[in-house]
């Protein structure tokens, strides 16, 4: 087991935005989460790796591997986040600062995880850039000064440098167009077989789910209404909320024609 979430809320002083939830990922595992807007999904993705603001209040239990990840400090997260979890973001470009190269993000990055040596930094950049299709002299380059789909690309390079064993993709695709978000998924699964991560990918995408997934778990309002494999939820829902939102995506079952827009079959 990679990841076993156990009981876990997230509340404010007046509200639970997320409840009591549990579920748990295999290794090489690609599990889906699924729900609409505010249904709680990225709440929770946060709270894996201690990203929420401290205003919010976490209950339960989220173990990688063996370790409490609910029980580290500041200091010990920050060295587990970015080398066994690592996120990929809906707002790639928000993850990179205007004003740093592409090469000087990586450096950051490894320099926490203790990697210091000049030439080791500039060897791990250039092959991570490579193994995403990137040229390694891109490093040198600003984030303004490359396309969206560059820049995913960039943001998944940087989140599998250190091989982590799981890999939190909270709607990675959804700012860019469908050949380029079809790209970037391909591009992931690839990645995922060649190191045997684990994947807990965000979406409200039904043809990503159908594509990719193994398993999956439907969110509704801060709670999981249901949880399985993927060919049995999708042809045969148990709840009320799952059966409605695979309804509302009527081209999921009967496949949809090449060059469809990216947004048709999405939940809303």
């Amino acid at each position: 087991m990679i990841l076993s979430i156990e009981n876990v809320s997230v509340k404010t002083k007046t509200h639970t935005i997320v409840d009591n939830v549990s579920l748990s990922i295999q290794k090489g595992e690609w599990f889906a989460l699924v729900g609409q807007s505010g249904s709680g999904k990225s709440m929770l993705s946060q709270a894996i790796g201690q990203l929420l603001p401290t205003s919010l209040q976490v209950e339960g239990e989220i173990l990688l591997g063996d370790t409490s990840l609910t029980s580290l400090d500041k200091r010990e997260i920050r060295k587990i986040r970015g080398k066994r979890v690592t996120y990929i973001f809906q707002d790639y470009a928000g993850s990179f600062t205007p004003f740093r190269t592409i090469g000087q993000h990586f450096k950051e990055f490894m320099q926490v995880q203790g990697i210091s040596s000049v030439g080791e930094q500039k060897d791990r950049i250039a092959e991570a850039l490579e193994s995403v299709g990137l040229p390694a002299d891109l490093a040198g380059r600003y984030p303004s000064q490359l396309s969206g789909g560059q820049l995913q690309r960039a943001s998944i390079a940087l989140a599998l440098l250190f091989s982590p064993e799981l890999v939190i993709a909270d709607e990675m695709t959804t700012a860019l167009d469908s050949v380029s978000g079809h790209r970037i998924l391909e591009l992931l699964r690839k990645k995922q077989e060649e190191t045997n991560c684990a994947i807990l990918f965000i979406t409200h995408d039904w043809r990503h789910v159908r594509k990719y997934a193994n398993r999956l778990a439907v969110m509704k309002e801060g709670k999981i209404v249901e949880t399985g494999g993927k060919h049995r939820i999708l042809d045969h829902p148990q709840h009320a909320y799952t059966r409605a939102l695979i309804e509302a995506a009527p081209l999921l079952k009967k496949g949809l024609p090449s060059g469809l827009d990216q947004e048709e079959g999405h939940l809303c």
